[in-house]
């Protein structure tokens, strides 16, 4: 038997990090500075950064393990962003060390959709090339490909690069969306309330209106999330600007406080998908758009059927009393769609959910059957495969993973309405920066400078704050350290605080165009009521979201002593909506507007 040769842990380490590069699909050697100390100049080196750097033109994110029956690809779907270079890494970083955080005016929260979407930079979606029933499928999926590289050429061309925002460059997952519309009667477009401009591209409408020839709901998703009057504006503000457009208000927990989001798997054995509230709505704009073509009289009936359930005994639809047929298509049957099919083919109604990720679209099609028939989760990419869904004998429910559209917004933005999974980010401090500088963050998260002698009286209103110093002071207030130094792990930290960003625990709303002018206007809104009926709250406790409250302040109190122990139990599901733990609050009612939850999940 030959003799082993000696193998030492630095060979041992390089073999690991080989293993973690090919598992993430990447190309190339990489160096990793994980747990790699930030020179900040004297007395500021008792924290650690431990992100991850690569060296890869496309960055393929989320890989998931193989599935032992081989029925599909997880990894198929995968989101594929272009990469950002070291250097622009490195000055972002640069920059959230020094630059002192300053509140920004009002007015720059409100957002027009020409700003993010200019009509003069091309900002269009890859179109499928024309086709015909005597091609081959190899013959049809190379002329995907050669259209699909020249979108991208004629867009690189038009923009200037930096200019444009994450977007997706994964084929497959733009087929997906193809094959959707084609199928699809009516296309129910998901988008983020919060960051509606942003996860509506106005391509994709005059596309579907336009060339298709077929009609469009937007749902506004996470309702919950966001005032009652900021909501009723952007509803009236969509409606202007797209006439075209049934818009149609979501909400997956409606009436639900911080107590009983904070508690999440109980909360899924009380209340169940069937207490969504939106789904009427979204039924109620199906049948004025079929006019009678489509008998959706058992759709009504099983809305009611679920309303009964929640005043009874719950989500019952989970013990087997009703059943939903779901279909896997396969990629010929997907491929050689004809996009010119009838509608309503034997009387059948066929939505297709398209939109973001991490908009909610998996949590509003279980909302929609009432069980959950999708698995749901804050990571952006997490549907792999496509699905359809009987929801009665004459509704059909498609499912498609979620994607990003071109855009000139700030990546910043991007990253804080979660399409980029938050523990894969190369440098989340700048978009921490930018969070703060549109929240009361201060107030919420009551943190103490790291400056600051321990002993001496502070304010921290009067102190001057880097993104960096935020990130370094909610490690320290978490107790978040790195393995070995045991300095302050500000990467975790900075991730935690995105992570209840996107949970929308420190929320933050974009808004339309001239809100702060008639502000006045939509808070005494005759629709007002419905909108917050709808959310599930009383009229006087709808609270604006950058209102200037002593309660979150109490709230932050009453939820100190529990602060460290929220991590230990965490949903294996997750939720693109609420993914937070267990916690018993004991008869506490907490604000949602101004409340900063236990777990922002590690």
């Amino acid at each position: 038997m030959p003799r082993k040769k000696p193998f030492s842990n630095k060979q041992k380490k390089k073999q690991l990090q080989v293993k973690r590069e090919k598992k993430r699909g990447e190309t190339g050697s990489s160096h990793s500075s994980r747990n790699a100390s930030v020179e900040r100049g004297p007395g500021r080196d008792r924290q650690s950064d431990t992100s991850d750097s690569e060296t890869t033109d496309i960055r393929r994110i989320n890989h998931q393990p193989g599935t032992r029956d081989g029925r599909y690809d997880p990894n198929r779907f995968r989101l594929h962003y272009e990469k950002e270079s070291k250097e622009e890494v490195e000055k972002r970083k640069k920059i959230a060390m020094e630059k002192i955080l300053k509140p920004v005016a009002e007015k720059q929260l409100e957002i027009d959709m020409t700003q993010i979407y200019p009509e003069e930079k091309g900002l269009d979606f890859p179109r499928r090339p024309s086709w015909h029933y005597n091609m081959r499928r190899e013959e049809l999926l190379r002329k995907e490909e050669k259209s699909f590289l020249e979108y991208l050429e004629a867009l690189n061309s038009k923009n200037p690069p930096g200019t444009l925002s994450h977007f997706e460059h994964n084929l497959e997952t733009w087929r997906q969306l193809w094959r959707v519309m084609e199928m699809s009667d009516v296309i129910l477009l998901i988008v983020d309330i919060r960051h509606t401009v942003l996860h509506f591209p106005p391509a994709l409408y005059h596309y579907i209106t336009g060339e298709l020839k077929k009609y469009i709901i937007l749902v506004l998703n996470k309702v919950d999330l966001c005032p009652a009057p900021l909501v009723l504006a952007w509803k009236h503000y969509l409606t202007k600007q797209f006439p075209h457009l049934h818009c149609v208000c979501f909400t997956s927990h409606p009436g639900q406080s911080y107590r009983t989001l904070l508690q999440k798997k109980r909360m899924r054995k009380k209340a169940g998908w069937n207490q969504a509230g939106g789904p009427f709505h979204i039924m109620r704009a199906c049948q004025e758009i079929t006019a009678g073509r489509v008998d959706l009289s058992s759709w009504e009936k099983k809305i009611q059927r679920d309303a009964v359930a929640v005043g009874t005994e719950g989500d019952q639809a989970d013990d087997g009393s009703e059943s939903v047929l779901m279909e896997h298509h396969s990629d010929v049957a997907m491929e050689m769609n004809s996009p010119t099919q009838e509608l309503y083919k034997d009387g059948v109604l066929t939505l297709g959910c398209i939109g973001f990720p991490n908009v909610g679209k998996s949590s509003v099609l279980n909302s929609l059957v009432g069980r959950k028939v999708v698995s749901v989760s804050r990571t952006p990419g997490h549907t792999k495969y496509f699905q359809t869904y009987y929801l009665t004998p004459t509704v059909k429910l498609c499912d498609c993973p979620g994607l990003v559209f071109p855009s000139q917004v700030d990546k910043q933005l991007q990253i804080l309405a979660g399409i980029y999974p938050v523990s894969q980010l190369q440098e989340p401090y700048s978009s921490v920066g930018y969070l703060c500088e549109r929240t009361n963050f201060l107030s919420v998260l009551r943190l103490t400078h790291p400056d600051h002698s321990p002993g001496t009286p502070q304010d921290p209103k009067t102190q001057d704050w880097t993104a960096w110093d935020v990130c370094e002071a909610w490690a320290e207030r978490r107790g978040y350290k790195t393995a070995k130094a045991a300095r302050n792990d500000v990467y975790r930290a900075a991730n935690g605080l995105l992570r209840l960003a996107i949970d929308g625990r420190l929320c933050l709303c974009l808004r339309p165009p001239g809100y702060a002018q008639s502000k006045d206007e939509w808070e005494s809104h005759p629709d007002l009521a419905e909108i917050i009926a709808l959310q599930g709250r009383k009229e006087e406790e709808d609270e604006c979201v950058d209102r200037e409250d002593d309660e979150g302040e109490s709230s932050s109190e009453l939820e100190e002593d529990n602060d460290r122990n929220a991590d230990d139990d965490e949903d294996a599901d997750g939720d693109d909506e609420d993914d937070t733990v267990k916690a018993d609050r004991k008869g506490l009612t907490l604000n949602m507007f101004s409340v900063l939850g236990e777990n922002e999940c590690e």
